[in-house]
């Protein structure tokens, strides 16, 4: 029983309107998986959150009083184990692509569903990244346009066989574990397989992965 408190998810709240931000935490906490652990208005009390709390993961909102870009690039620098996710009603491309550069894991649209909050806060948790899916065209097509200005090379063609039958699965949407067991691999070799994958492609996530997989890899 002690056990199961220990291993709930330290969730931080930063938003400027406290209705939202309370809704946000009662549909958390309506789920044993989640502890919020501490909620915030601004820019400087989310660094503050993260800084002496330390939660697992902190959600920001990018309009609120100092930026949330601000805060999550000044918290991936000083607390580089905190995950952070964007809960914003921005669909703008500069915030999209920002967000991921400062080094965010997920980009959560506020018209969300509950039960999907959760799964997405959960999947970060675990290591995955989330960015809606009418907004990852938008990042695809940012890092093209940024591919187009540096010089050309293909992306990956340092890849062994095996390191791109798992990258076709992180482009299906499977998880690590999914994936380990479509190929009969352990979870934690596929992790290690991912690291590699990530460094080799210069990408910061799964999501930037998988989109230029999709961009870059024949189907099936």
């Amino acid at each position: 029983m002690k056990s199961r408190m220990t291993n709930r998810i330290r969730v931080a709240l930063a938003d400027d309107h406290p209705l939202f931000r309370e809704g946000v935490a009662r549909t958390l906490v309506a789920d044993p998986d989640f502890d919020i652990v501490g909620e915030g208005a601004n820019a400087d009390e989310a660094v503050q959150l993260a800084t002496d709390l330390l939660p697992d993961i902190i959600m920001l909102d990018i309009s609120m009083p100092g930026s949330g870009i601000e805060a999550a690039r000044k918290i991936a620098r000083v607390c580089p184990v905190v995950k952070i996710i964007m809960l914003t009603v921005s669909e703008h491309d500069d915030d999209v692509t920002s967000a991921f550069q400062t080094g965010a894991r997920g980009y959560i649209l506020k018209g969300i569903g509950g039960e999907e909050l959760i799964n997405i806060v959960r999947a970060v948790h675990h290591g995955e990244s989330y960015v809606s899916p009418d907004l990852a065209a938008r990042l695809l097509t940012a890092m093209k346009d940024a591919d187009r200005s540096g010089i050309q090379r293909d992306p990956l063609s340092e890849l062994t066989a095996r390191e791109e039958q798992i990258l076709k699965g992180v482009a299906r949407g499977l998880s690590n574990k999914e994936i380990g067991r479509e190929l009969v691999l352990q979870e934690k070799t596929v992790k290690h397989y991912m690291t590699n994958i990530l460094q080799k492609l210069q990408v910061r996530n799964r999501v930037e992965a998988a989109l230029m997989a999709k961009e870059h890899l024949p189907s099936g």
